[in-house]
């Protein structure tokens, strides 16, 4: 496997709709590059206000998406170019780009070309994020750093 391509947005906003907003651009972005994203939540976690959110946040976007292990689909395969989920194991995700809302690092990163990470400045998020960091390092990925003004 070879080594992701490992980028961290640092936002300077403490909101947790300005980080969701964030992603929800970085996915259209990557979306309109024609790859296949992984969007990665922890379980109970934003995956819900997110997927409500991509159909919302530009009146001109449209970036189809789907919920892994959603009832009346398959477990072993997804067809919409975005999938969200929120710990479900990569079961046939032929995604190439992780978009990680996580606050851990997902087992399977290595699956992916790249890996967005996305940190906003809660405190509690900020320590998970420089957690991540260190555990990328620890890997000999050197990831790129994004400071976001918005």
């Amino acid at each position: 496997m070879a080594t992701p391509r490992v980028d961290f947005y640092v936002l300077a906003s403490t909101d947790p709709a300005a980080r969701l907003r964030f992603a929800c651009r970085l996915v259209e972005k990557v979306y309109l590059e024609e790859h296949r994203i992984r969007v990665q939540f922890d379980p109970g976690g934003e995956i819900a206000a997110f997927d409500d959110l991509l159909w919302t946040f530009a009146d001109r976007s449209f970036v189809p998406h789907e919920r892994q292990g959603m009832p009346g689909r398959p477990p072993e395969g997804n067809e919409a170019p975005v999938v969200l989920a929120d710990g479900a194991a990569l079961v046939g995700d032929q995604a190439d780009v992780l978009v990680n809302m996580a606050g851990g690092v997902p087992p399977e990163y290595r699956r992916f070309a790249r890996v967005a990470e996305i940190v906003d400045a809660d405190d509690e998020r900020r320590r998970l994020g420089r957690e991540r960091f260190r555990f990328y390092r620890d890997q000999t990925i050197e990831p790129e750093t994004h400071v976001i003004r918005e």
